[in-house]
């Protein structure tokens, strides 16, 4: 039965969308999964995909997979590139990995316009401009 599984929680885990760099025309978004733990991580399986609602109809992105053997303790992975068009649906990763033999999972959502300047801070590890969810 679930009430009888362990309780895995996600702790010092985070998923990060950062600037990283910007012209007149354009500017260059990466999605990091950022290592917080004093251990490092296996086996990190992520899905992403965006979805929602744009001038009424209801909108889907693709559904990518991603896959590292090991994430460094205090370490980060770039996941993806991510298109500014989709700042305005919820882009959701769903992270999994292992701790020994311990899985663990979580699910990560940008809500829409939750990707922008006034919600910026400086990431830790990745040291560049973005958001993070922890």
């Amino acid at each position: 039965m679930i009430k009888d599984l362990p309780e895995n929680n996600v702790k010092d885990i985070a998923v990060a969308v950062a600037l990283e760099s910007e012209n007149a025309e354009s500017k260059t978004w990466h999605v990091y999964l950022i290592n917080l733990k004093k251990e490092a991580i296996e086996n990190v399986l992520i899905t992403s995909k965006g979805y929602g609602e744009k001038n009424g109809e209801p909108v889907k992105t693709s559904t990518l997979r991603h896959m590292f053997p090991i994430v460094a303790k205090g370490s980060y992975k770039q996941i993806e590139l991510i298109d500014e068009q989709t700042f305005g649906l919820n882009n959701e990763y769903w992270v999994s990995y292992y701790i020994g033999t311990q899985i663990y999972d979580k699910k990560f959502i940008f809500l829409p316009e939750s990707i922008v300047d006034s919600n910026f801070i400086k990431l830790p590890v990745v040291n560049k401009p973005g958001v993070m969810i922890l």
